[in-house]
C-alpha cells in the first residue's frame, strides 16, 4: 500500500483529499505547514507528496526545494492560484506536475497513479544500477580520505601510474575504480587481475596472452589482460605476490608499451595505463629480494595509501549508516536505525578485518536485531576476540545466555562466533581461513550463509 503525504494549510482540502484517497486504498498522511511535511519526509517511508504552494512560514516551493536534497519522492503541486510561470518554476525544481484547485477527481487519481509508476521506476533503476555497477561513492570526510578524494581529482585526468597501498578489506580496489571513472579512458575497460589469486606458473599467460600450442594446455591461442585493456586501464591488484619472471615482463611491458604472448614471437603495442595495489611494505620485499626495485619505481609515480578503518574512526557513522541503507534495499525491508550508543560501540572495536568488517557486521546486524540496532545488537555480535573491551564499554556481558532458549541455540552462537572470528583474522579469504580451521570452502560458506554473514 503507497503512503502519500498531503501538505496544505487549508483543513477542508486535506480532508478532502483525505477521503478520496484512502477510499483508493492509499495510505494518507497530512500536515499544515511545510517543515512539518520535511520532518516526515526524513523520518517515514512516503511515496508520493501532494503539496500546496501558497501557505504561510514556508511555502511549497521551498518545500519541494529542500526535499530534494535528500529525497527522490515525487511531488505533485498544487494551487488555485496557478499560472504557466508557477507550473514551468515547479517542474524546473523537480515536481511531478502541478494541479490547479479546485481539483479535477478524475486528473487527480489519474496524475498520483502516474507519479507513483514513476516513483517505482526510480527506485528499481536505482537499485539496478546499485547492483550492475562496482563503483560505489568513496564515503568518509576524515582528513585521510579527503587527502584520497583530492589525490583522485588531480592524479585521474593524466596517464601517470599509481601504486596504491593499504590493508586488505581498506578500500584500494575503490580507490583504483575511481582514478579509471575520472579518467579520459572512462569509455574503455578497465580490467582486473588479482596476482595473489593466479598461480605463478600462469600469471604471465593470463597478463600477457599465449599462442596455441606454446604449452601443454594451450589448445587455441588466448589474448591477455594487457591487450585486453588496451586503451583503458590495467588494475594489478596484491602486485606483492607476483613473481620475479612476471615482474620482468611487466616491467619491460611499462617501459617499451610492447608485450609478447607466451609462445610467441611477434611484439604487440599495448596502450595501457598502470594501477597498482599491494598491501604488503614494497620496500622490504625488495630488501628480501621478492620485489623488483626498478619495476617499484616504474609502479609508483603516485603514491597514495588508503588508510585503515581504525585509523578513521569518525567515518564509521557514515559508512555504517550507508551501508544499512543499502542492504535494508536488498532485503526489501524498511532501513533499521541505528541508535547513537550503537554507534559508538561500533567506533569502539578494533576493526581488524576494515571496510569489508564493517559491511559484514552491520548485515548481522540488520538480520539479528530488532526495529532498531542498539549498543547491546553490537556487543552481542562482535568479534569473541574483543568481548571483554565490548563487557566494559556496555557494562553487560558479551554471551547472554537468556536470549539462548536451548543448548543447539548456545552452540550456533559459538559456532558463529568462532567461523567469523577467523574469517576476519584472515582478511575475509575463504579459501585460508578453511584450510587453517580444517574445513572445505564449502562448507564454510555455507554456515557462514547460514548465519547471515556477508559472502
Amino acid at each position: 500500500m503507497a503512503t502519500v503525504l498531503i501538505i496544505d494549510d487549508e483543513r477542508p482540502i486535506r480532508s478532502s483529499l483525505r477521503d478520496i484517497l484512502e477510499y483508493e486504498d492509499y495510505k494518507v498522511l497530512d500536515v499544515d505547514n511545510g517543515a512539518d511535511g520535511l520532518e516526515i519526509l526524513k523520518k517515514d517511508k512516503i511515496d508520493l507528496v501532494l503539496c500546496d504552494i501558497k501557505m504561510n512560514k514556508m511555502d511549497g516551493m521551498e518545500v519541494l526545494s529542500g526535499a530534494k536534497e535528500f529525497s527522490d519522492v515525487p511531488f505533485i503541486m498544487i494551487s488555485g492560484h496557478g499560472t504557466i510561470e508557477t507550473a514551468v518554476e515547479a517542474a524546473r525544481k523537480g515536481a511531478f506536475d502541478f494541479l490547479e484547485k479546485p481539483l479535477d477527481l478524475n486528473r487527480l487519481l489519474i496524475t498520483v497513479r502516474n507519479a507513483l509508476e514513476k516513483g517505482t521506476l526510480v527506485k528499481e533503476t536505482k537499485v539496478l544500477k546499485r547492483k550492475v555497477s562496482k563503483t560505489k561513492e568513496i564515503l568518509g570526510d576524515s582528513h585521510g580520505i579527503s587527502l584520497i578524494k583530492d589525490s583522485i581529482d588531480k592524479v585521474a585526468p593524466t596517464d601517470a601510474r599509481v601504486l596504491i597501498t593499504g590493508a586488505n578489506g581498506s578500500g584500494k580496489e575503490l580507490v583504483a575504480r575511481w582514478l579509471h571513472e575520472k579518467s579520459n579512458r572512462s569509455s574503455a575497460p578497465l580490467i582486473e587481475v588479482n596476482c595473489a589469486a593466479i598461480p605463478s606458473e600462469l600469471i604471465e599467460s593470463e597478463l600477457f596472452g599465449h599462442e596455441k600450442g606454446s604449452f601443454t594446455s594451450a589448445v587455441k591461442q588466448r589474448i591477455g589482460k594487457f591487450e585486453q585493456a588496451n586503451g583503458g586501464t590495467l588494475f594489478l591488484d596484491e602486485i606483492g605476490d607476483m613473481s620475479l619472471s612476471a615482474q620482468a615482463k611487466v616491467l619491460r611491458a611499462l617501459q617499451e608499451n610492447k608485450i609478447t604472448r607466451v609462445g610467441g614471437e611477434k611484439e604487440i603495442s599495448v596502450d595501457v595505463r598502470v594501477i597498482a595495489a599491494t598491501n604488503k611494505d614494497l620496500l622490504k620485499e625488495i630488501d628480501a629480494g621478492n620485489f623488483r626495485m626498478d619495476l617499484y619505481h616504474r609502479l609508483s609515480v603516485i603514491l597514495i595509501h588508503v588508510p585503515s578503518l581504525a585509523e578513521r574512526r569518525d567515518d564509521i557513522p557514515t559508512l555504517a549508516s550507508s551501508f544499512c541503507t543499502e542492504i535494508c534495499e536488498e532485503y526489501n525491508i524498511p532501513t533499521k536505525p541505528i541508535t547513537n550508543d550503537a554507534m559508538k560501540a561500533l567506533q569502539a572495536l578494533p576493526w581488524t578485518g576494515n571496510i569489508r568488517e564493517l559491511r559484514n557486521m552491520v548485515e548481522r546486524l540488520i538480520i539479528l536485531s530488532g526495529k532498531e540496532i542498539t549498543d547491546t545488537d553490537v556487543n552481542m555480535f562482535a568479534n569473541p576476540s574483543v568481548s571483554t573491551h565490548n563487557s566494559k564499554v556496555a557494562g553487560t556481558s558479551m554471551i547472554d545466555l537468556d536470549r539462548m532458549e536451548t543448548y543447539g541455540d548456545f552452540l550456533n552462537f559459538a559456532e558463529e562466533k568462532f567461523l567469523v572470528h577467523k574469517l576476519n583474522k584472515n582478511g575475509g579469504d575463504i579459501g585460508k581461513t578453511a584450510h587453517i580451521i580444517g574445513i572445505s570452502e564449502d562448507d564454510l560458506k555455507n554456515k557462514l550463509q547460514k548465519f547471515g554473514a556477508y559472502i
